[in-house]
């Protein structure tokens, strides 16, 4: 084949795929969501939105590729790359790293989760509890959780999984985002 058939194939790809990606690209909102002095964020301010919407809108990114480090759809999301994206859909600042969202009040037990509510896990070393990994909770009871995440593993993107005994080894906490889950 000639270099410039190649060149057109290719070409072609690109085009197509640009075009059947309908998600609109929202750079990171973190330029007044503050800290406190003890390097906390305050708490996210999420309106009038509810779990419900967010949740739909996330599920509409399923099968985005990952890329480390990007919030850009269109390229790829990490992980935290896809919580922000998600909440910037709805003009909800928040931080742009897994370790930063950690600090976002309110801690709660897993037990007590709620769809809306954000995951933590360690990367992929289990012995360290650094916070390297997150998801949004979809499904919660007492038998199982599910969450919606960017993976570089098995899945390579947006996927929703199974809280498995190897994310619950990895597992760090669970955040409360939206103030009406408290119900």
């Amino acid at each position: 084949m000639s270099r410039s058939f190649i060149l057109l194939v290719l070409a072609v790809v690109l085009v197509c795929c640009k075009q059947q990606t309908n998600t609109t690209f929202y750079p990171a909102a973190t330029d007044t969501l503050k800290k406190d002095n003890d390097g906390v964020y305050e708490r996210v301010q999420t309106g009038n939105i509810q779990p419900a919407e967010l949740l739909t809108f996330a599920q509409t990114l399923k099968g985005v590729p990952y890329k480390y480090a990007s919030t850009n759809p269109q390229e790829g999301l990490d992980c935290s790359g896809f919580v922000t994206y998600v909440f910037n859909h709805f003009n909800i600042e928040v931080p742009r790293t897994s370790a930063d969202f950690s600090t976002v009040p309110e801690e709660i037990e897993l037990k007590q989760a709620k769809p809306g509510d954000l995951i933590f896990f360690t990367g992929t070393d289990s012995t360290s509890k650094t916070v390297g990994h997150m998801g949004i909770i979809t499904f919660h009871n007492q038998d199982s959780t599910l969450f919606i995440h960017s993976t570089s593993g098995r899945a390579m993107g947006v996927t929703e999984t199974p809280l498995t005994k190897g994310y619950q080894a990895r597992y760090v906490k669970t955040v409360r985002i939206f103030p009406q889950n408290k119900r």
